[in-house]
């Protein structure tokens, strides 16, 4: 895999005293990145610098039509005066909001840092002007830097034949001149954790499943304990004298054991209530003896895309000293369909006592989250449970790939979880829980079914959940359109998208440290 770009933050001024001698010089190809308003509107130090090439600029931007739209970029190759290989000006000016006549957006400088490196096209040294239109401060030159890791990760792994363009690959020195670097080096220091706690996570989604299987996934996430995060492991043995017939029932048609891990954060300065989250990790879902069609089933090494959040989440909070004490918890199974595999019409008894008739083995992934929710809720008593699981493919039929659906059973966690989603561009729709729903998981012959049919499956997924939370806030997130094969953008290209790691992280940062 490529390098994640070094990012270096300088004084716009030095930048500007150096002069064209001094920019760009060295080896490989160089870029110097502006950012431009309205018309074509630069900021007092980016004038000065770009001051040489204004004609050449100006006649490039008439001849392309660009006019500064948040994203858009305009290229020149080696603009006489300025001494680098390339120029490239970003556009940046504020998107109108239709639901305010004339009212601006909020910039979004994680998308904007993104889309800037996504113009980069090989350059390997590279020096952004960061004086975007209107008032900027040093968060938002570390969010633009953020994006523009984000946009860098790449899954190639197991490539062994470079490309013509392998050169697109070569690591990136990223300079971002700021008006205050001191202050900008002091907010890209938690976004730099945040940026690794993300890369983990889509390193376990793209992960190949005779790579990432229950046990290496354990393993993977007990490095945390390098970051001072506590590991606890738990294997076959101590789930069964637990009592966790839902899961492991689950994994015994798989000759890879079932595990759960529990990884704690204790960041807090007193010993308060901990706060939760709990991941699916199905490492491969072949459906079991209710086997998914072959078509795209490649697809389901994802389906462990809630654990692979959870470890990219815990992975940030301890990386940036997160001042809370969290909990983040994971069942760890492989679904397949050998001898042992448990069929429909089984019954099983989860740990909370409750029995589960089993209609389709396919609906595997609630009875891998029941266990560990209730483990979570007795063992620890949070503050609140956040878990997330590509659960359905019911709620991609109501909500596509934009949003995930959310489930919960308390409007506060829902509105905290709502603003989370609208600060980091990750977007949650509250979906409904009711009684009548419930019913349809009532079963003749067990205290429920594991599936209540084909109408409201997300929601009746939720409703099954429900059951193993009793009075503990609680929400989930059903990620099955956004975790993994979700859409292209400014800051993912990956298959892989680490959906969730930013979204909880910005909850526990707004609402829960102390």
């Amino acid at each position: 895999m490529p390098a994640s770009p070094t990012v270096e933050f300088v004084s716009l001024a030095d930048i500007v005293a150096a002069g064209p001698a001094a920019n760009g010089a060295g080896e490989g190809a160089s870029a110097l990145v502006v950012l431009a308003g309205e018309s074509m509107a630069f900021g007092p130090q980016t004038q000065r610098v770009t001051a040489p090439a204004a004609a050449a600029i100006e006649r490039a931007a008439r001849a392309a039509k660009f006019k500064g739209k948040s994203g858009s970029a305009l290229d020149l190759l080696a603009p006489h005066g300025l001494g680098w290989d390339r120029l490239i000006v970003v556009g940046a000016a504020p998107k109108k909001d239709d639901s305010a006549k004339d009212a601006a957006e909020p910039m979004d400088f994680v998308g904007l840092g993104g889309a800037a490196f996504g113009k980069l096209n090989g350059a390997t040294r590279v020096a952004v002007l960061f004086e975007p239109p209107g008032a900027a401060d040093a968060a938002a030159a570390a969010d633009f830097a953020l994006g523009a890791v984000l946009r860098a990760y790449k899954f190639d792994l197991y490539r062994t034949k470079k490309k013509d363009d392998a050169d697109k690959d070569a690591p990136v020195a990223l300079t971002i001149a700021v008006a205050d670097p001191a202050a900008a080096r002091a907010a890209h220091a938690p976004r730099a954790g945040l940026a690794d706690g993300v890369a983990l996570a889509r390193n376990l989604v793209n992960e190949p499943p005779n790579v990432l299987y229950p046990e290496e996934f354990a393993n993977r996430a007990k490095e945390l304990e390098k970051l001072g995060v506590s590991v606890e492991i738990l294997d076959r043995k101590a789930m069964t004298e637990l009592g966790m017939g839902a899961l492991l029932g689950v994994g015994q048609g798989s000759v890879r054991e079932s595990r759960v891990v529990v990884m704690r954060w204790n960041g807090a300065a007193t010993p308060d209530q901990p706060v939760a989250f709990v991941g699916k990790g199905v490492c491969f879902d072949s459906g079991g003896i209710s086997i998914k069609p072959a078509a795209s089933m490649e697809d389901m090494k994802g389906d462990m895309a809630g654990a692979a959040c959870v470890v990219g989440l815990m992975h940030a909070l301890a990386a940036r000293k997160a001042k809370v004490n969290a909990i983040g918890a994971i069942g760890l199974v492989e679904n397949m369909p050998d001898g042992g595999a448990q069929r429909p019409g089984d019954i099983v008894r989860s740990m909370s006592g409750q029995t589960i008739e089993i209609i389709n083995t396919d609906a595997e992934g609630r009875l891998v989250l029941a266990d560990v929710l209730w483990y979570v809720q007795d063992k620890y008593k949070p503050r609140f449970m956040v878990d997330l699981a590509t659960l359905t493919g019911a709620i991609m039929v109501a909500l596509g790939q934009e949003y995930a659906g959310l489930f919960s059973n308390n409007d506060e966690l829902s509105e905290r979880l709502k603003k989370a989603g609208e600060a980091t561009g990750e977007k949650v729709w509250r979906m409904p829980l009711a009684p009548a729903y419930d019913k349809m998981i009532d079963s003749k012959f067990a205290d429920m079914k594991n599936t209540g049919g084909r109408y409201g499956g997300s929601i009746t997924a939720a409703q099954f959940l429900q059951r193993y939370v009793e009075k503990t806030p609680w929400a989930h997130l059903d990620i099955a359109g956004t975790g993994m094969g979700s859409p292209s953008s400014d800051i993912n290209q990956s298959w892989g998208s680490g959906w969730g790691v930013r979204l909880l992280d910005r909850l526990v940062r707004d609402f829960y440290e102390g």
